[in-house]
């Protein structure tokens, strides 16, 4: 028969192996783009629903050849919606069930957060996005919050500091801000042909570690704005444009758009 001290020793350490089991990997991915490539840790215990979703897409190789479809500086870089397979139009990446929304972490830069509709807190599928800046003050309480999922590690901030500086272009639908290499506005004028070559690829997004802990001197910052009580701000489309329209060359985005609704504030 088992002392008390022992029992409570074996309970004490029994809570423990379940607290154990119950933590999720602070799993870390890179995205590899092509220009550059970037890790990202996730916060697995933060969010997990958000980042189950997120790593469903990743093992399923859909995020293999997406684009960087809009483009917002100072604000967002977003990605995840559309695969170039070597021809226009884009293709969709297949979607899911939207993800319950877990907005308990702050949009502030360097973080990756989801996508999602206009007015529909839960409604995020695949698509995601990098802010580019501390948009805490607007994302944080707009519908429902969105929800950061990750933090951007290293110095890849930099590669998305390299997309902000691209040039956009208004090909119409969900790619109206479209970030392009190697394209200039009098490209546009002269209807130069537009080739993956020209486009932000992500090659793929991979696991690179799936330790039980990753990175534990990251603290992620808390969203206390959405707990505080603001308003929630339903979105809109951002009415900022690239620097051409080019109606010759509408990529077919509109028809499938689950486009993301948020606005700048």
């Amino acid at each position: 028969m088992l002392t008390l001290a022992k029992s409570t020793s074996l309970r004490a350490m029994g809570a423990l192996c379940l607290l154990a089991a119950a933590s999720a990997h602070a799993t870390v991915v890179e995205v590899r783009t092509v220009l550059g490539d970037v890790q990202i840790n996730l916060f697995d215990e933060e969010t997990p629903e958000t980042v189950e979703n997120f790593l469903n897409y990743v093992n399923s190789g859909a995020y293999a050849n997406t684009v960087v479809h809009r483009l917002e500086p100072s604000f967002v870089a977003q990605s995840g919606g559309f695969v170039y397979n070597g021809m226009f139009p884009l293709d969709n990446v297949p979607t899911g069930t939207p993800v319950v929304n877990e907005p308990t972490l702050s949009n502030v830069r360097g973080t990756i957060a989801m996508a999602k509709l206009a007015s529909s807190p839960d409604s995020a599928t695949s698509q995601w996005f990098i802010n580019l800046s501390d948009n805490s003050a607007n994302l944080d309480v707009q519908n429902g919050g969105f929800t950061v999922f990750g933090q951007v590690l290293g110095n890849g901030m930099e590669v998305f500091d390299a997309i902000e500086a691209l040039p956009r272009f208004d090909l119409g639908g969900a790619a109206s801000s479209i970030p392009l290499r190697d394209y200039t506005s009098t490209d546009a004028s002269n209807e130069v042909e537009i080739t993956g070559d020209n486009l932000v690829i992500i090659t793929d997004v991979v696991v690179t570690d799936s330790a039980t802990v990753t990175n534990p001197d990251i603290v992620p910052v808390e969203n206390t704005l959405l707990d505080a009580g603001s308003p929630n701000v339903p979105g809109s489309n951002n009415d900022s444009s690239g620097g051409g329209s080019l109606g010759f060359f509408l990529l077919s985005l509109a028809l499938v758009c689950r486009c993301v609704k948020f606005k700048r504030s």
